[in-house]
């Protein structure tokens, strides 16, 4: 028979004392603020992107998007919050990039690129995106209004 002695107070107490400073950290950290490209500290929680689109016409720029709640710079953050909730199911990463066996047709679909940081559902987040042949535009295509659509109406500024 195995005896398990309950804590001490001592015991109890240190273990009050730590979550408490646990607790208190994680309230800081939700206190820090952006910096200038609308990174976030380190250490701060929730679903926010920096998403940064060139030689997409109008829609180039760099935009802050903030989703649960949405908010930020990006022009439309919650249709931009709904497509990312779509494709975010268990063990698939709604960023990640085109396999390097996949096929891919030799479609072009012009010059433009996009870069995603940040974090997404309590992961960090670092994707790059272009259109230079079919798998990369559908790929591209499977996040807008994230990302802008192309060849029809650009973002609004």
């Amino acid at each position: 028979m195995v005896h398990v002695a309950p804590f001490s107070r001592v015991s109890r107490g240190r273990s009050l004392l730590a979550g408490a400073a646990v607790g208190l950290l994680g309230v800081a950290a939700g206190a820090l603020p952006a910096d200038a490209s609308g990174r976030e500290a380190a250490g701060a929680g929730g679903d926010r992107l920096v998403v940064t689109v060139r030689h997409a016409g109008r829609a180039d720029g760099t935009y802050l998007l903030r989703c649960h709640p949405g908010g930020g710079t990006h022009p439309d953050p919650g249709e931009a919050c709904a497509v990312l909730e779509r494709r975010t199911t268990w063990g698939r990463d709604p960023f990640a990039p085109v396999p390097p066996d996949a096929l891919c047709t030799m479609r072009y679909g012009g010059p433009a690129t996009a870069r995603v940081t940040g974090t997404w559902a309590g992961r960090p987040v670092d994707a790059s995106y272009d259109r230079r042949d079919g798998c990369e535009i559908a790929r591209w295509d499977a996040l807008v209004p994230l990302l802008p659509a192309q060849g029809g109406k650009p973002l609004p500024r």
